[in-house]
């Protein structure tokens, strides 16, 4: 059994090939766990990923619709967005579910960190449960066209098993809360 602690991967070069605000790719020629020669292509998030699901006591939640531009269609997902590395997680998903929903909550549950496709970037997703919730006006981005639909949470878990949510970050999430309140754990 190999030590699951020891890289087996070796990094020869590493050449940035993009670079903007949001990402940075890497193009990097490795010698791989066999120690042959190979190539790796690394997309670096420079935000993390940070997805709510706000919780009524009626176990009713909120979903943000969106058209998103890299899929050239329209996503049902939480209310999710960037957190700035630095900045405390809870911070970031405290004025995401503001920004997108309009609702504060009073009561926060970590409920996952995720790697969103760790095979070609470093992306981290954390999300929480927000309850004891209040209501106010949304102050969506500049970049945001929102639809935000109130639905019972067990819609929302159909929406996932049927294929209506597709987002990685939004159909974790929802199924990790469904698990947590049938175990009593929220």
């Amino acid at each position: 059994m190999s030590d699951t602690n020891k890289n087996p991967w070796k990094t020869l070069n590493i050449k940035e090939v993009y670079d903007n605000p949001w990402i940075k790719i890497t193009h990097r020629d490795v010698l791989n766990p066999s120690g042959n020669p190979g190539i790796y292509g690394v997309v670096h998030f420079k935000n993390l990923a940070i997805g709510i699901v706000p919780l009524d006591k009626d176990l009713n939640t909120w979903l943000v619709g969106q058209y998103r531009y890299t899929l050239n269609e329209y996503s049902w997902e939480i209310p999710e967005g960037g957190g700035i590395h630095g900045t405390p997680p809870l911070d970031s998903a405290k004025r995401e579910l503001l920004e997108e929903t309009g609702i504060t909550a009073n009561k926060w549950t970590k409920v996952l960190d995720l790697h969103t496709s760790n095979s070609v970037t470093d992306e981290v997703g954390l999300a929480y449960v927000a309850q004891d919730l209040s209501f106010g006006e949304a102050e969506p981005e500049d970049t945001e066209d929102l639809i935000i639909k109130k639905v019972p949470f067990s819609q929302a878990v159909d929406m996932v098993m049927n294929g209506e949510i597709t987002d990685a970050l939004a159909m974790v999430s929802i199924l990790k809360v469904e698990l947590m309140l049938q175990r009593g754990l929220l």
